[in-house]
């Protein structure tokens, strides 16, 4: 299991739509979304 399915199942256990977790994260829901589908990661740097 990926990064991407790994977030996208903790954000729906959490309750948190993409607008919500991108919100408390600091990014944009499209970062979110590319993120989950593994289209981008997150620059950890």
């Amino acid at each position: 299991m990926g990064f991407g399915n790994h977030l996208y199942q903790a954000r729906k256990k959490s309750g948190l739509s993409q607008e919500n977790a991108a919100e408390k994260l600091g990014v944009s829901r499209q970062t979110i979304s590319k993120w989950e589908t593994d289209e981008t990661l997150p620059d950890i740097r």
